[in-house]
């Protein structure tokens, strides 16, 4: 059937062609790409399809349950008839980009090749960058790579495909429900909603062809400066983060999803981002076994099918200097394996991150062997976007042909594999294609955008309204500031809060900041916040911003002269009519305690924006409860109740 694609509308053209088409079961789609001029043609394996349309079986989202006596034995056959090369190819994942290919394109042939040389059992789905900004593609788009790499691969055993979707697809794709970070669930303190997220989240990867997510997070956030988990964690409660991650194991088996625990043993309590340098965590074993450890032990008695190893260094589990948990046996066999008795898959983290290479200064093919051959030693099974293909593969080869590593081993660690593509439905004869017709039906329910809203609505915490602003009023003539602090004044951040105030105060003035604008407005934004009755701060941030930096949507940061000194001087000279609006890590307050009026959403996303309008204009309950400490400004549990359009004075700080 050949047609035009806008969102969930198909419009069917050429009749004839279509006849044709049905009865050769192939599908041809124009998706349209709503908002832009780009239009992107994708052809399904068209004559290829047509011979092997008998022989196409389409995935079915199946629950996922414990391996059958049947997916057993054909993992045990399959394992039987794999050469070494074979085997070591099962262990291995590299990044695949979702997106529109044309036959000849040089990336998709190299990814392809790559497959076909190394014998790849897995791939890493993810999309192009520009900067730090995710360029995110279409569904079909997404299906149409997972259906075009698991049928041009000529594989042995059918590929599996992960992908990192802590926030569900939306990460990736458009035309998806926006959910905020894990931390807006932690603020709403329900299991429940995790698990309905969940099990969205997988029957839409699923009908994408995508089988695996690596996640849930089961890091408990217990470090205010932590650059890298931050919001990513459900909060810092070892217990809670526990039930959480309960939940979204159950809630993605239901709907059909792998799941994978991360970052063993704990990545909560770093203040350094493992993919840029050495992360270290200083605790004795007994902190370790009553903060960290609960929330992995909970997710493997769920039922995880694998774990992800941190590059940290942990010294109370691994006293050698110079190894981090990657490359522990102590702490990947002894304590994950032998100690916890987990059964699954163990996956590395990223392969090519510094966390890990910097172990390894020479560099190159010989040092990327080196890194894989240490890390398969430590126990782990499945090496995850290797920082040299080449030197990984022939590493492990040469390994297990000297002795170095046993032959035992990589069949152990490639029976686990096969096991888990047998639960995802991949032990079937046939090819393992997704049906383009049936998107539609799976993708971007009404439903789920109402979930993410009533999720991100309920999260929103007031901490602080000393004040007494919070509710705004909508339509109040009063002159109003709202100052917004982003990574990229150009970039997409602050536009739907903009437009959410707008429609409220019409006559806001709003103005945007970044490293690049920060010493330009200064002068005027001072100017501003004198003269107007309110003024409302944003901002955008996803680590805990240092005393030179004011947080924005990436890491880096910003000059205590710019965009921090605007700030401060806000809330010097203007900090009675105030409120500051947290959108992605709560902490922003630590380097600014002077804040009177404080909300949090725990997230940057659309849905978040829209939920911190809402609330700062009365117009929805505020009862999220904070996940987190913030030291010397609130507990965890600690949060500000308001009823819908409640005025602050008849109203106290709960305790949990």
């Amino acid at each position: 059937m050949q047609g035009v694609y806008c969102r969930s509308r198909v419009f069917l053209i050429d009749f004839g062609l279509a006849e044709v088409l049905r009865s050769a079961k192939v599908s041809l789609m124009f998706p349209v790409k709503c908002g832009t001029t780009t239009f992107a043609l994708l052809l399904v394996g068209f004559s290829t399809a047509i011979a092997q349309s008998k022989k196409t079986q389409t995935v079915q989202s199946q629950p996922v349950s414990a391996a059958t006596h049947a997916q057993e034995r054909w993992a045990d056959r399959t394992l039987k008839r794999l050469t070494l090369e074979e085997k070591i190819g099962q262990m291995i994942e590299v990044r695949g980009i979702m997106g529109y290919y044309n036959s000849d394109d040089p990336v998709f042939q190299k990814l392809l090749a790559d497959i076909r040389k190394y014998h790849l059992g897995a791939v890493h789905l993810s999309v192009n960058t520009d900067g730090p900004l995710l360029l995110r593609t279409e569904p079909y788009e997404a299906a149409m790579t997972t259906n075009l790499l698991q049928q041009e691969s000529n594989s042995k055993v059918p590929l599996i495909f992960s992908v990192d979707f802590e926030r569900g697809p939306s990460m990736r794709m458009t035309s998806i429900e926006a959910f905020p970070e894990p931390m807006a669930f932690g603020a709403t303190h329900n299991p429940a909603y995790v698990e309905q997220f969940a099990k969205i989240v997988a029957e839409e990867s699923r009908a994408l062809g995508i089988d695996w997510n690596f996640y849930p997070v089961a890091d408990v956030q217990i470090n205010p400066e932590n650059p890298i988990i931050n919001t990513r964690s459900f909060g810092e409660d070892p217990q809670e983060v526990s039930s959480m991650v309960t939940a979204y194991i159950r809630g993605s088996h239901e709907g059909g999803m792998l799941t994978t625990l991360k970052h063993f043993p704990g990545h909560g309590d770093t203040d350094t981002d493992s993919h840029l340098n050495l992360a270290r965590v200083n605790a004795p074993l007994q902190r370790l076994n009553t903060v960290e450890l609960p929330p992995f032990k909970a997710g493997i008695q769920a039922g995880s099918d694998a774990v992800m190893i941190a590059h940290v260094a942990f010294p109370a589990l691994e006293p050698d200097p110079t190894k981090i948990a990657t490359t522990s046996r102590q702490v990947v066999t002894g304590l994950l394996r032998e100690q916890l008795g987990f059964k699954g898959v163990i996956v590395s983290d990223a392969m090519e991150m510094k966390g890990l290479t910097k172990l390894f200064p020479e560099g190159g093919s010989n040092a990327a062997g080196r890194a894989a051959v240490d890390t398969v030693k430590a126990g782990q099974d499945l090496l995850e976007l290797p920082s040299d293909l080449d030197g990984t593969f022939n590493g492990l080869l040469q390994a297990v042909k000297s002795g170095e590593i046993s032959r035992a081993q990589i069949d152990a660690s490639v029976r686990r594999l096969l096991l888990v593509k047998a639960r995802a439905g991949l032990d079937t004869r046939g090819q393992h294609l997704v049906d383009l017709n049936k998107i539609q039906y799976s993708i971007g329910k009404p439903s789920s955008y109402t979930l993410a809203q009533e999720v991100a609505d309920h999260a929103v915490t007031l901490v602080r309204d000393d004040n007494h602003i919070v509710p705004l009023h909508r339509g109040e003539p009063k002159p109003t500031l709202v100052v917004i602090f982003v990574s990229d004044a150009h970039g997409d951040d602050g536009r739907v809060l903009e437009r959410e105030i707008r429609s409220r105060i019409q006559g806001a003035t709003v103005v945007y900041v970044d490293r690049r604008s920060a010493a330009v407005e200064a002068q005027g934004i001072a100017a501003l916040a004198s003269r107007a009755q309110h003024v409302i701060v944003a901002v955008y941030s996803v680590s805990q911003p240092g005393p030179a930096e004011i947080a924005a949507t990436s890491a880096s940061g910003l000059t205590a002269q710019g965009s921090a000194g605007i700030f401060k001087n806000i809330l010097d000279t203007a900090g009675d009519k105030t409120v500051v609006l947290a959108l992605g890590s709560p902490y922003s307050i630590l380097n600014f305690p002077s804040i009177r009026s404080y909300l949090c959403t725990y997230s940057w996303v659309p849905t978040s924006e829209r939920s911190a309008a809402k609330a700062l204009f009365g117009e929805i309950p505020i009862q999220g409860k904070l996940p987190v400490t913030l030291p010397g400004i609130a507990k965890r549990g600690d949060g500000i109740e308001k009823e819908v359009g409640t005025s602050a004075n008849a109203l106290t700080m709960l305790s949990k």
